[in-house]
């Protein structure tokens, strides 16, 4: 007989490594929100869930539970050669440990292939998540990484990253930039999905001397960032990163090739054309819609984005660790760690 597993040893399981994890419900409850990491093997599609959802309604739970027979009896052989084919012991969940991961849990075990089952489900997962980044203790100190526009921290976090040093990239986590061009190139991720990969970082990192941030607002994108992660940001030591227009500018081209999304960088710039002098917003519209998209870029940086990055960062200019100048993102996470002084590596 399978094993139902409570949350916490789930969380101590997956550090080691010691699961994979499995989401049975349907495809699009997975793309909406899953724990991170899981694999998808649906019990039902989604046009069969939705049947026994109708049939649970409109008629009655013994016609649903009729019909999810008649599905699952179908599907069985194929449904059981996919957790037959997984390395390792396997933790399935559903909605809230209901029928979809009992059943799958249950046939498992009759065939012979041993399954724990999330006790409480998708739900429970969720409810943790919420409550630990609520109330966290996070002791890391954190260096935050200020920047004009185009500086590259994204770049230097990966770099950073790449060392094997403890990085937050947030951006990365909430699928936007945190700008009006933000979303562009990049799939948008949910509060749900934000909230489980920041946790499964700050987990990761709990033992670390310091971590790596940017600068981040409250909000990116759709998402909201944890008030004691800002508080922490607050009152951690803050670098300014410096880098040359023309690095700056290669940068975003790199990162939103706007030659692949013509439209979608038109129409960001008309959100904010009005908070420009009509003459530069004028000629940054037509530079954009002739493709010359560097020297719209660069238009943009000196007109709209380093006046207002200046605002926002004379808070920060009293506490500054240091200013780092850099032609690259490599130089500048060299730079960063001789800064430190280096020991910062973490184990995956």
């Amino acid at each position: 007989m399978f094993q139902d597993i409570a949350i916490d040893v789930l969380f101590e399981k997956r550090k080691r490594g010691e699961l994979i994890l499995v989401d049975v419900r349907s495809p699009s409850e997975y793309r909406e929100a899953s724990i991170p990491g899981s694999l998808n093997i649906p019990l039902f599609d989604d046009a069969e869930r939705a049947e026994i959802g109708t049939l649970y309604k409109q008629a009655s739970v013994d016609a649903a539970k009729t019909r999810g027979l008649e599905i699952v009896s179908a599907k069985l052989p194929a449904f059981i050669k996919q957790f037959a084919a997984l390395p390792g012991k396997t933790a399935v969940f559903c909605w809230r440990g209901g029928m979809r991961s009992k059943t799958t849990a249950t046939v498992l075990s009759l065939m012979g292939i041993h399954a724990y089952r999330l006790t409480g489900g998708y739900r429970a997962y969720r409810r943790s998540v919420v409550d630990a980044l609520s109330e966290m203790d996070f002791a890391p100190k954190l260096i935050v990484l200020h920047g004009n526009t185009g500086t590259g921290k994204t770049a230097i976090l990966r770099a950073l990253q790449a060392r094997g040093c403890p990085a937050l990239d947030l951006e990365a986590m909430a699928g936007h930039r945190g700008s009006a061009f933000g979303h562009i190139g990049l799939p948008a991720h949910n509060q749900k999905t934000f909230d489980a990969l920041l946790f499964d970082e700050l987990s990761r990192f709990e033992q670390a001397p310091y971590v790596f941030m940017e600068a981040e607002s409250k909000r990116i994108g759709k998402v909201t960032v944890p008030d004691f992660l800002m508080r922490k940001k607050e009152e951690g030591l803050h670098v300014r990163i410096e880098m040359p227009v023309e690095a700056r500018v290669n940068t975003i081209l790199n990162d939103y090739r706007p030659e692949a999304h013509h439209e979608a960088c038109l129409q960001a710039f008309r959100l904010i054309k009005s908070r420009l002098h009509t003459p530069v917003a004028a000629e940054i519209e037509t530079l954009l819609e002739e493709r010359r998209y560097d020297r719209a870029v660069a238009l943009l940086l000196i007109h709209y984005y380093d006046p207002r990055y200046a605002h926002s960062s004379e808070a920060y200019e009293s506490t500054a660790l240091a200013a780092i100048r850099a032609d690259t993102a490599e130089e500048a996470a060299e730079e960063l760690l001789r800064l430190v002084g280096g020991g910062l590596a973490v184990q995956p």
